[in-house]
């Protein structure tokens, strides 16, 4: 080997550490609670949703058009795993990725708005390609925590990327929330150029789509 070449396989083994090195500070800040790939999943758990799109949804491509993927399954479909592999995959093709249980995010907002912090992490948060909420679920918000919610929702969208995983149908998220009006705006949002897997049934897109 000459010493050119030498130098260029240097200098591609360089850019090769430091993709990886980059590729294990996003995965690091986006703040899984495990590492599950996509690979690692038991696809026959998958009763209702189609293999192929999941992998489809795993190019990324729902991250560079901003649109949402909402799924919603009982305990045990395989939504959260399902979430981090995705969110692995947005890492490694270069995307910031934020992981966070609802219930973990609207304890984070509610600290913030107390110590005057809210529009820092609101800022920080406007900077995620790819926010992840997990677990949606049988919690009772207060109006404050509901409008929080509401907010880092409503300002994404068309500028990035959520998913959501939850066990409740679009039509019982009133359990959580007591207004009406703010759950018909914030499914509304959500599903706005999304994709929306149900678990428990026959898996479906939604695009430019609205619930009534």
């Amino acid at each position: 080997m000459g010493y050119e070449e030498f130098l260029i396989e240097l200098m591609k083994k360089e850019v090769a550490s430091r993709q990886e090195n980059q590729q294990k500070r996003r995965i690091h800040k986006a703040g899984f609670p495990y590492l599950k790939t996509l690979d690692e999943f038991d696809y026959t758990r998958l009763k209702y949703v189609e293999q192929a799109f999941i992998w489809e949804l795993a190019t990324c491509e729902f991250i560079s058009k901003r649109q949402n993927v909402i799924m919603i399954g009982n305990t045990g479909t395989g939504k959260t795993h399902i979430s981090i592999g995705l969110g692995l995959k947005a890492c490694k093709e270069g995307y910031n990725v934020k992981f966070y249980t609802v219930a973990n995010l609207v304890t984070e907002l509610t600290e913030a708005q107390e110590y005057k912090k809210l529009l820092k992490l609101e800022k920080q948060l406007e900077k995620v390609d790819l926010l992840i909420l997990d677990e949606l679920s049988y919690l009772c918000f207060n109006r404050n925590q509901a409008d929080l919610l509401f907010r880092i929702i409503s300002d994404r969208s068309e500028k990035g990327s959520v998913i959501v995983s939850t066990n409740l149908e679009f039509s019982r998220w009133t359990e959580m929330f007591d207004n009406t009006t703010m759950v018909a705006a914030l499914v509304d949002r959500l599903t706005f150029r999304s994709h929306v897997l149900n678990m428990n049934g026959e898996s479906f897109r939604r695009d430019n789509s609205q619930i009534e």
